[in-house]
């Protein structure tokens, strides 16, 4: 009886577990404006673009931003992204009127980590050239899933800013100066379950962050639970199930009727 109690409360606890998951993804911490893109609406999208890594402007997720520059600027802007989740950067470059150019233009998107690592995309045309007569140029950049940890030789990607670098590549020296318009954005999306990490890196990758609110949401991210927690618990007690069960089976029902009660 004892066994079968056993077995019965086990089986209550794992229904219980399972039934209770996603009461419990329900109820996590609401997403910070890092990761709601530009919340309740009540900051603007910026208008502007930054000149250097240090003065890169700050954009958060799904929101558009704009600036009016001269081809051949380096324009900057910085994003940050969490433990767990894939980037995809985007931008569009309003060419000059094709009457006043002199020939076809490339222009790149590149994306920098926060120790200033260029970071490789995994798809996407980072790189494109326009012809004389193209009106605008598309780019995009898909970045690796950001990890919580890494090992010191590794270049993988960590919580904390990263940068985007747009700029002009070849064009005819005569089009340098021409008036342009950039517009870019930053999504990000969670990777899922199979990506999730217990957040060993506390501190993000943010030096010289202007943005104290997102370095302390990009740090904070390693204390929520992930679905990898709730499996893992789950499997624990299925398997303490089975072991109750092999034990009943092969402890038997008890006295063998054979041998003969102690008077």
């Amino acid at each position: 009886m004892g066994t079968k109690h056993a077995l019965t409360g086990a089986l209550i606890a794992v229904t219980a577990l399972l039934t209770a998951t996603p009461v419990a993804l329900a109820q996590s911490p609401a997403p910070s404006p890092s990761e709601s893109g530009s919340g309740s609406g009540e900051e603007a999208a910026p208008t502007e673009a930054g000149t250097g890594f240090r003065t890169a402007t700050r954009i958060r997720h799904d929101q558009r931003a704009t600036a009016d520059a001269s081809t051949g600027d380096y324009l900057y802007w910085v994003f940050s992204a969490e433990a767990g989740r894939s980037a995809t950067v985007r931008a569009t470059v309003k060419l000059p009127d094709p009457a006043a150019r002199h020939g076809a233009v490339n222009w790149r998107l590149d994306v920098y980590d926060g120790l200033r690592r260029r970071q490789a995309c995994t798809y996407g045309s980072n790189s494109r050239s326009a012809p004389k007569e193209a009106e605008s140029v598309e780019l995009t950049c898909h970045l690796r899933t950001v990890r919580a940890w890494a090992e010191p030789w590794a270049n993988d990607p960590l919580p904390g800013n990263y940068y985007l670098r747009l700029t002009v590549g070849e064009l005819p020296q005569e089009d340098l100066g021409l008036p342009v318009r950039a517009e870019v954005e930053a999504t990000t999306t969670d990777a899922g379950g199979s990506h999730a990490v217990d957040g060993a890196l506390s501190v993000p990758l943010v030096p010289g962050a202007s943005d104290e609110k997102v370095a302390e949401a990009a740090g904070s991210a390693s204390d929520r639970w992930s679905s990898r927690w709730l499996w893992t618990v789950g499997g624990g007690v299925l398997g303490a199930i089975a072991a109750l069960a092999g034990y009943s089976l092969t402890r038997g029902s008890g006295r063998p009727s054979r041998v003969p009660r102690a008077v």
